[in-house]
């Protein structure tokens, strides 16, 4: 179930993409061709589901974390394409949604032991030679 608007911009985009692209190029060029205009996709996507606050919290995300805000991202869009988002998400919902993705990274992770130290009772008598 996509998002015909999004289906749209996708199948533009592709041709647009393979009008450009000259027969002979190296394949290096194509790829790194691709990926500009999938990084493009991405921002315009984002600006259509994000408001602004939540936008620039994203970006300031995206300092401090890349793979942080890659993994928002990702969840946003998937939610976009599936329907799930019906108008633009505010500052506070993404909030909620890192509180959420933070919540289920932090049960999946494993735990941490902890490290017991037993004191024995007594300790050196004076007469113990080392």
């Amino acid at each position: 179930m996509e998002d015909p608007e999004l289906a749209a911009i996708r199948a533009a985009r592709m041709n647009q993409m393979q009008q450009n692209a000259p027969q002979g190029a190296p394949q290096g060029e194509d790829e790194s061709k691709r990926a500009a205009a999938e990084e493009e996709m991405r921002r315009d996507l984002m600006s259509k589901v994000l408001d602004s606050p939540a936008r620039e919290r994203l970006a300031r995300i995206a300092l401090v974390a890349p793979d942080r805000a890659r993994q928002i991202e990702a969840i946003l869009l998937r939610m976009a394409q599936t329907g799930q988002i019906r108008s633009r998400v505010t500052e506070d919902q993404l909030i909620e949604l890192l509180e959420q993705v933070e919540e289920t990274q932090s049960k999946s992770a494993p735990k941490k032991g902890t490290i017991v130290f037993q004191r024995r009772k007594g300790g050196l008598d004076d007469d113990d030679d080392f």
